[in-house]
């Protein structure tokens, strides 16, 4: 078996989407990295690879077994096992996980660029492993809460985090179904339709609503996310967040 050792991990838990495990040009300072002693690296198939940065569900046991604690992880003098954790690649992407006990990758991180150099010249002469892994039954699911990576394609994480707060927003909208709020939702986001707005039924509404929002990140996607999440301290929370990171940033340059 192929190991790695002194990896530096940045965690994202429960994240089923790719691509919301940041790569390494877009940690923060205020992330927590964990230093790995030893982690194992599996070289796998595109198949399988893509089941575990794209999801949440059950990976094969013969895989969990290979690695049973044969991760490590330094605390002072100490060398503590996990129970299963791995670096895992396709040969053209590379991402780790941990599933803090359980049978699904709880925790998923990016490598530094050095190690990702590394990944790729030590599984130079190896053959991926399919681990008796069946993709054909699996088929991923998207929704307004698990965006189709279309949606975020070319955002920085701080839009991403964002676009996330407006989803939220806009399953919220959703659920209440009120004609009336769906209707001033969507002149907020495009005034100039007011006069064929108030024609629409709510399925036409949130229809024109959605479709507009759904693609891209821009300054009216902002001011919409802005107003919409008022008054809920949690996503007010998370946005003053992501206000302070941009603030940091600005400082930084």
């Amino acid at each position: 078996m192929l190991y790695l050792h002194d990896v530096w991990l940045n965690w994202f838990e429960g994240e089923e989407n790719g691509y919301n495990v940041c790569f390494f040009h877009e940690w923060r300072r205020s992330d927590s990295i964990e230093l790995l002693d030893q982690v194992p690296l599996l070289y796998i198939t595109e198949e399988l690879f893509d089941y575990i940065e794209n999801d949440m569900h059950s990976l094969p046991d013969d895989m969990m077994n290979q690695v049973y604690k044969r991760a490590y992880m330094r605390k002072n003098q100490d060398r503590q096992p996990l129970e299963f954790a791995a670096v895992v690649t396709d040969g053209r992407d590379i991402i780790a996980f941990d599933t803090i006990g359980y049978q699904i990758p709880v925790r998923k991180s990016r490598l530094i660029p050095r190690q990702e150099q590394l990944v790729y010249d030590m599984i130079k002469t190896t053959q991926p492993e399919s681990f008796n892994f069946d993709g054909s039954s699996v088929t991923k699911e998207y929704h307004i809460l698990s965006m189709n990576p279309e949606f975020v394609h070319g955002l920085t994480r701080r839009e991403r985090q964002l676009k996330q707060l407006l989803m939220i927003a806009m399953d919220q909208l959703k659920t209440a179904d009120n004609l009336e709020e769906l209707r001033y939702w969507l002149t907020e986001w495009d005034p100039k339709q007011y006069p064929y707005i108030q024609n629409m039924d709510v399925t036409a509404v949130w229809n024109r609503l959605y479709d507009g929002v759904k693609y891209g990140w821009r300054q009216a996607h902002e001011d919409l996310c802005q107003k919409m999440i008022k008054g809920q301290p949690f996503l007010e929370q998370m946005w003053d967040i992501e206000q302070k990171t941009l603030q940091n940033t600005s400082k930084l340059k």
